[in-house]
Order: structure tokens, then sequence, then C-alpha cells
């Protein structure tokens, strides 16, 4: 057999389908909302999926004060960041910061959960979080779409 008749294809920037998706946060655990968010902004969820290629979906996140952290998470989950001074170490738990920023609780883990590269900081940018119902982007016609239908 000289030739093939099928062949592997790559997606690459001109050929992916981007989308918008919005995804309500209210009810939903942390870290399931954030894995599944993670797959949707990465493209695991589409056919054409390929590695080093940023082809996956653009996400709003509405609702972030609406979250649910299980256990005692709360009280003893912590979020440290450093000001970059000596003795600028900065530490919060998860009540105080989703008080004040609810947006970052969920940029931060769905941030651990992409590659630590120049591909994972391309994919994070297309992440739009807020803390309430409205977002600035109904002019991109977002899908709705539910969580619990994605593994």
């Amino acid at each position: 057999m000289d030739t093939l008749s099928y062949k592997t294809i790559s997606a690459n920037k001109s050929t992916v389908d981007k989308q918008w998706l919005l995804v309500d946060a209210e009810g939903q655990t942390l870290g399931r909302l954030a894995s599944k968010v993670a797959k949707l902004l990465r493209g695991k969820h589409k056919t054409n999926y390929t590695p080093h290629v940023d082809c996956g979906d653009n996400v709003i996140v509405i609702n972030a004060e609406k979250i649910n952290l299980t256990g005692n998470k709360l009280d003893d989950k912590v979020y440290l960041r450093y000001t970059g001074y000596p003795g600028g170490q900065r530490s919060a738990s998860a009540k105080d910061v989703l008080e004040k920023h609810p947006e970052r609780i969920i940029e931060n883990s769905v941030k651990g959960m992409l590659p630590k590269n120049r591909l994972g900081a391309d994919l994070f940018r297309n992440l739009k979080v807020y803390a309430g119902s409205e977002h600035g982007q109904e002019a991109q016609k977002p899908k709705a779409i539910n969580l619990n239908d994605y593994k």
C-alpha cells in the first residue's frame, strides 16, 4: 500500500472554530467547575483537539460569588501572594477573598489547571469571570451551557 487513504488533521490558528460559552457558577463546587472550565478553554471537548494549539473556546463565568467550597475550606484554605519586598508575603483566607474579590478564586483555580507555558497564558486570556450575573460580552452572543452535561 503506497498511499494512505486517511490523514491525521492537525488544527492550526486559521482552522480553529472558537465560540463564546456562558457558564453559571451558582451552586457549583469550585474544583469541579474549574476543571470543566479548563477543559473548555483548552479545547479538549472538541474532535479536532491539538495539544500545541489554542483550539479552545472563550468562556464567560458569571455569579462567581455564589460558588460552593466543601468542608472547612472557606476558613482553612489560604491564598498566598508576595509583594516583592522583604517580609512582603501576604495571606488571605478563602472567606476574605470571596468577600472582596470573588472572581479571583475561580481565576486562580482555573489558572492552576492550565499548562505552565506561553500556551497556558494565551488560554487564560480567553477566560472572563464576573461576580454578578451581568457581563460585558453581550455583543459576542455567548451560548449558555450546563456544565453538568460535560464530564
